[in-house]
């Protein structure tokens, strides 16, 4: 069983930056052993966002309209949009500036989960790094195995963390964002 103390991040895998101008897109594969109806509730129930992901919502993203979107360990908070909720295989919204679009796809008994983020691309190792974490966490939140999410300031402290944005900044072929 993994816990928060020995939990340490694979190797950065299943990236890559589409770039069109100045717009860059991170995108993140992770298969899932758990099936898509599983990962749309951890993906749009304010209660499982709180165990992994890197804001809180203050109410379902299973349903389209206005959410605020805070973000965690901080006092920020944005007014957001989800645009698309089509359970359990497309959920699309926008939060900090950018859109992030989830594609789930049965994958045998588990899911083929992608996410297209539009992030700075003076953050784009930070925000890969982060994401392969928060996708770790919700891999174990599923399994019945929570270890706390691990977002934010505390993620740049945690073991593994300069590893993966050194990966993933090889990767890309761009020099990660000094911290």
């Amino acid at each position: 069983m993994t816990t928060r103390e020995s939990y340490m991040p694979g190797p950065a895998a299943g990236a890559e930056v589409r770039k069109h101008g100045d717009d860059w897109t991170l995108v993140l594969v992770r298969e899932l052993r758990h099936a898509p109806a599983k990962v749309w509730q951890a993906l749009t129930d304010p209660a499982h966002l709180r165990d992994w992901a890197p804001f809180d919502a203050d109410r379902s993203l299973a349903t389209v309209g206005p959410v605020k979107l805070s973000t965690a360990g901080t006092p920020m908070a944005s007014e957001a949009t989800v645009k698309r909720a089509d359970a359990p295989r497309l959920l699309e919204y926008n939060w900090g500036g950018g859109d992030l679009r989830w594609e789930l796809e049965p994958l045998g008994s588990g899911t083929r989960l992608t996410l297209w983020h539009n992030i700075n691309r003076n953050y784009i190792t930070w925000g890969a790094a982060g994401w392969h974490i928060c996708f770790d966490v919700l891999d174990l939140l599923l399994a019945g195995e929570p270890i706390g999410r691990i977002v934010g300031p505390d993620t740049m402290q945690f073991a593994g963390w300069q590893r993966l944005v050194g990966e993933y900044g090889k990767q890309f072929g761009i020099e990660p964002a000094a911290h």
